[in-house]
């Protein structure tokens, strides 16, 4: 009888022999797992020499090896529609449009074109115009295709408020004017029988311009209500509103009030760090900081996006070197505020590298070194009303928008 051929045992499975001693096994096991590690190495090292020596097959690797995450899997509601309750990119959505408005303007010179057309002339002459015409018709597919491709990096693309839709406009004209915004003057405040009374200095310092007065809660004084602040708010020229709400004794929410007839934002929070609490932090100081929004990219991420950039002076003060950064992401939006410096490239760090890969023109030997702020914390959008607060929007279309549960049965699934 043949031998039976036994098959190599893996590198992770077990030991190639039993023990029973205990310490013999570790032993045994840190051992081969010392192995596995050095070999992962040789093998890294062994490919980029290779790559260094060649360094398309570098980009070939990068291009074989895209990750398959949720943001690449995004999916978008494929309707002729701007409106909140929907998601569609408005980018694409306008390009879209023009595509239809320039065939359906060119519809009539090709009728034209038909009528011209001698009905004498070969029948092979007419196959070979039908194959240029599909040929041409293909590379315009194929063009079109590329254009509406996402890029490399779609989650570090800023936001083109220049792309709003006119429903917007129409529906908050207050928020969506063409005149330039005013210098943004904040009224801060908190829910009743708070204790969060250092956090909202802290939001004092990251929003400028904005002035925190606490709420009373003793029972003879008048508890206001967030319409009696609003209108008190407007009647002394300021632009917003903003209350921050607490659960045992956390910021748990916030909501923002767009002066003097809304719109409404309510958010949750999560994830507050101050900024003495992060490691390596800095001192923020009085200078307006620069806004980075990214990644807004549907009607209710521009509404969004819009609502906190009139919330900073349009004009930062660029010798503070401080950027306040506000960054979509499955609908979660990551607060940061850091102070940047631009340093010489150490010997030891790579150069900057765009989407593509490639290394940046121009910043070889340049690299930028950030220090955070604070406070550090993360929003979630979760209702839109088209006044101020609930109470105050009157009519049908009361709450523009609301968060529900069912929303996020669709994991590739966006609202922002």
């Amino acid at each position: 009888m043949g031998s039976k051929r036994v098959k190599p045992l893996s590198s992770k499975a077990s030991l190639p022999f039993k023990t029973g001693n205990k310490f013999k096994r570790q032993d045994l096991h840190v051992k081969q797992k010392k192995a596995r590690d050095s070999l992962r190495r040789d093998e890294r090292f062994k490919r980029k020499r290779e790559e260094d020596k060649d360094p398309e097959l570098r980009r070939e690797r990068l291009a074989r090896n895209i990750p398959h995450t949720i943001d690449a899997k995004r999916v978008w509601d494929e309707v002729d529609d701007d409106g909140l309750g929907v998601s569609v990119d408005v980018a694409q959505l306008k390009r879209r449009r023009i595509e239809a408005a320039e065939a359906a303007e060119q519809e009539p010179l090709e009728d034209v074109e038909e009528d011209d057309v001698d009905s004498m002339l070969d029948s092979e002459s007419e196959d070979d115009d039908d194959d240029d015409e599909g040929n041409t018709k293909s590379s315009r597919q194929r063009q079109r295709a590329s254009s509406n491709a996402p890029s490399n990096a779609p989650s570090t693309t800023s936001t083109n408020l220049d792309l709003t839709p006119d429903s917007l406009a129409l529906k908050f004209p207050t928020l969506f004017s063409d005149e330039p915004p005013p210098i943004p003057k904040i009224l801060l405040t908190t829910s009743l029988n708070t204790t969060l009374h250092h956090e909202a200095e802290l939001l004092c310092t990251l929003f400028p311009h904005s002035t925190y007065v606490p709420r009373s809660s003793h029972r003879y004084g008048h508890k206001f209500s967030l319409r009696e602040i609003s209108k008190f708010a407007t009647n002394r020229n300021y632009t917003s509103v903003i209350l921050l709400k607490e659960d045992s004794k956390k910021p748990t929410g916030l909501t923002i009030v767009h002066l003097p007839s809304g719109p409404t934002c309510h958010f949750s929070i999560a994830n507050w760090v101050e900024g003495k609490k992060l490691p390596g932090h800095g001192n923020p100081t009085n200078h307006y900081p620069e806004l980075i929004l990214n990644n807004f990219k549907t009607p209710l991420g521009l509404l969004t996006a819009k609502l906190f950039l009139n919330l900073f002076p349009p004009q930062p003060e660029l010798q503070g070197r401080q950027v306040v950064t506000l960054h979509n992401q499955r609908d979660y939006i990551f607060v940061r505020r850091h102070r940047y410096v631009f340093r010489d490239k150490r010997e030891t760090e790579k150069s900057v590298v765009g989407p593509d890969g490639k290394k940046v023109e121009g910043v070889e030997e340049i690299r930028a070194g950030l220090q955070e702020l604070g406070p550090r914390f993360t929003l979630k959008l979760r209702r839109v009303d088209k006044g101020i607060g609930r109470a105050g929007s009157e009519g049908e279309d009361a709450v523009q928008w609301q968060w529900k549960a069912h929303m996020e049965k669709e994991r590739t699934r966006f609202n922002l």
